[in-house]
């Protein structure tokens, strides 16, 4: 219904316009030649309308020169577009329902929903296979080749347990982020994504963000690493920082398993309620830190936010795939360098004894396991005690990924396993089991769509054995467990901890590769500090009557020095703001 007349258009703005439809290739030849034309041959029309002092800032403030602009725009465009009569279009009707007052949070939620279930859940449906076939290939596969030659363990450890460990959990986030571009490509061609922001933009805006960056910290729940790069969608430099630091409390579906265990071993009638409250923590915890980190670290960049509505329109298989392709090679090979490197510390730490030997891995003679038992001290005032530190060898495993502290507490609570074989790995059986994997997630894919975090799997099973079972652990890892934390309370605290200090590898890598080194530090001390001072400050405030002054002195000093600590954000962020953020493209 709308027709361009490209001559009059070119008159106005005095240089030649070829009329496109990139998307189906209309045209593009015409443009290419045109635009040779204009290098090749020089055009004086065409420098004057790239540097002329018109376009030269006029305005006191970026909002001033943007209205400006469309201003512009609009009278560029009298007697060059033609309009035909229309009553009202598809566009309107739908945003009738969609920008509705009474409406819109719903229709979002919906949205958000359906995004964060095929991101998580269909994406589950293949972690498995790349689990499975890299572990086959890169870890199981380089150990054999490398032990046939007779190479040093402490090459094989580096190079089959670091390097094809890297590899591998790099791997396993591959379908989960390709879901989650997919999905936030199609909102963002279809022309939904600028209606998200507007209808959440108020809420968002209490702790001073943007409606779009509401979409992050829903990620979050399924993975943080995807919630980071998310994030790339904000505009301001200052939202992209607060959402990545914001991101790491949402509660992701690894930290999940963790939550399962304990529930099996300590909170056997009341998992899910412990669940749901740390989740609901979790939130607060997030908008805290968007709240201190706007007061303290961004105070001067308060700008009004203009959000253009594109007509809805269908969205073309191409841009998406294009899209989505170069969003998750970029995670693959810029933060996948950061988290194999990190991997490659934490395994040779882990199979490393201090008796020169190696091969320990999970046991309580590795160089971590022993680093483990020295600052297990330290966590006394969250509830952890000295003969405990399978506990704390646990959170430092939790840095490969949050899911590992479940393998970590299992083979330290439980005592050593079955040593594993030497010989050939099987790589054809290993795929197959890969691609069965596909076929077995798939059958559960419908349960999931009423509960994509799966915390309907979070119950009571009073029977030791069918709960350890159910978790993949041996019954002597819950009745341990039991044991080692003592109370239902200490365990919780230890919970707390796990929801809010440092977060993965892969988030650390991405955070890195989108914000900076400093950046990714600063988000790293800040959510440790954060859970160390909550963790304990609950387990002292629970335990006061059995020691009221140490319990007393202990929660002052903490607050005292988160005090301290968000005062001190206003030099030590700023000092940290990253000067090659990853441009985002804008007007303004």
């Amino acid at each position: 219904g709308t027709r361009v007349d490209a001559e009059a258009l070119a008159r106005q703005l005095g240089v030649p316009v070829a009329p496109i439809i990139a998307s189906r290739g209309r045209g593009v030849e015409e443009l290419t030649m045109r635009v040779g034309e204009l290098v090749f041959g020089g055009s004086e029309g065409f420098g004057k309308a790239v540097v002329s002092p018109t376009r030269a800032p006029a305005a006191a403030s970026a909002s001033d020169a943007l209205v400006q602009r469309y201003y512009r725009a609009r009278e560029l465009l009298d007697g060059v577009v033609e309009y035909a009569p229309v009553k009202h279009t598809l566009t309107e009707q739908i945003d009738r329902w969609v920008l509705n007052r009474y409406l819109g949070i719903p229709v979002f939620l919906l949205m958000m929903y359906l995004m964060f279930t095929i991101a998580v859940n269909f994406g589950a449906v293949f972690i498995d296979f790349f689990d499975i076939l890299f572990g086959a290939i890169f870890v199981d596969g380089t150990r054999w080749v490398m032990s046939s030659v007779s190479m040093p363990e402490w090459l094989i450890v580096l190079v089959s347990d670091g390097l094809g460990g890297g590899i591998q959990l790099v791997a396993t986030f591959i379908p989960v982020i390709g879901f989650l571009f997919l999905c936030l490509s199609l909102l963002e061609d279809s022309g939904y994504m600028s209606r998200a922001a507007f209808v959440v933009d108020r809420l968002m805006a209490r702790i001073g963000l943007p409606g779009t960056a509401f979409v992050p910290l829903i990620v979050g729940f399924g993975c943080n690493v995807p919630a980071v790069m998310a994030s790339r969608s904000l505009g301001r430099e200052s939202d992209r920082l607060m959402t990545i630091s914001m991101a790491p409390f949402m509660s992701c579906g690894a930290r999940l398993t963790v939550y399962a265990l304990f529930a099996s071993a300590m909170f056997p009638s009341n998992g899910s309620n412990v669940v749901f409250l740390l989740y609901l923590l979790g939130i607060a915890m997030a908008v805290g830190t968007g709240y201190v980190f706007r007061k303290q670290i961004f105070t001067r960049e308060v700008t009004p936010s203009f959000q253009e509505m594109p007509a809805y329109h269908i969205p073309v298989p191409r841009n998406i795939l294009l899209t989505t392709w170069f969003r998750l090679r970029s995670f693959v090979f810029r933060a996948g360098k950061t988290i194999v490197g990190v991997v490659v510390i934490l395994s040779f730490l882990n199979s490393f004894s201090f008796d020169g030997t190696f091969g320990h891995q999970d046991t309580g003679s590795s160089a971590l396991a022993t680093i483990g038992k020295e600052i297990t001290p330290a966590f006394a005032p969250i509830g952890l005690h000295e003969d405990n530190w399978p506990a704390t060898v646990g959170l430092f495993t939790g840095v490969f990924a949050k899911e590992a502290v479940v393998g970590t507490l299992d083979a330290l609570y439980s005592g050593p396993g079955e040593p594993k074989g030497d010989g050939a790995p099987d790589i054809g059986g290993a795929a197959i089991a890969a691609l069965v994997s596909i076929v077995d997630n798939a059958a559960g894919l419908a349960d999931l769509l009423l509960d994509p975090l799966g915390v309907s799997a979070i119950h009571g099973d009073e029977d030791v054995g069918a709960a350890a079972a159910e978790q993949g652990v041996a019954t002597s890892t819950l009745t341990n467990m039991a044991a080692a934390f003592g109370t239902q309370f200490a365990a919780y605290c230890y919970l707390v901890f796990v929801l809010l200090y440092a977060t993965c590898v892969a988030v650390m890598g991405t955070i890195a590769k989108e914000a900076g080194w400093k950046w990714m530090v600063l988000v790293v001390f800040w959510t440790t500090s954060l859970a160390y001072v909550t963790a304990s400050v609950i387990y002292q405030a629970g335990t006061l009557p059995s020691h009221p002054l140490f319990s007393s002195l202990w929660i002052a000093g903490s607050l005292v020095f988160m005090a301290v600590f968000i005062h001190q954000l206003r030099t030590i962020g700023r000092r940290a703001l990253p000067g090659d953020l990853i441009r985002v493209v804008q007007i303004g």
